[in-house]
């Protein structure tokens, strides 16, 4: 895959935090998550369209290390890259920065494409592909 790395903003607010001013880790992966749906919004996808033609990405792995705490109303910028595409599935490595760069979260997410009816692993469609493949 290439280096073409996708760059989302988010802010930190008083709901992402806990009782001392920091991010709860779990919203970590909200940003996250947030920033692929971004990133494919970018691209001219969108999920709902995905979801009314009965295909959905759904997380099926997520590998995150957590190396410094976020603190309430920073601003951050989350990084997506695609560094594996198979047929059916994903693989992103993403960063959530502050604003001097430094890595808060890091994390790797494997992505599956499925058919909601049968919530089984299938091929991401072939205009999907051809413009996620595109964009790496």
């Amino acid at each position: 895959m290439s280096n073409t790395v996708f760059n989302w903003p988010v802010r930190i607010y008083y709901e992402d935090t806990d009782a001392g001013g920091i991010v709860y880790n779990a919203n970590y992966l909200k940003y996250m998550e947030r920033a692929r749906t971004e990133w494919l919004r970018s691209l001219g996808v969108e999920q709902d369209t995905l979801l009314a033609e009965g295909v959905a990405f759904v997380v099926r792995k997520v590998e995150l290390d957590l190396q410094k705490p976020g603190r309430f109303n920073a601003l951050l910028t989350v990084t997506v890259k695609v560094t594996q595409l198979k047929r059916a599935s994903m693989v992103f490595e993403q960063e959530v920065l502050d604003e001097a760069g430094h890595v808060l979260a890091r994390a790797s997410v494997l992505i599956a494409c499925v058919q909601i009816e049968k919530m089984k692993p299938f091929a991401i469609p072939k205009p999907l592909m051809g413009v996620i493949s595109g964009a790496c």
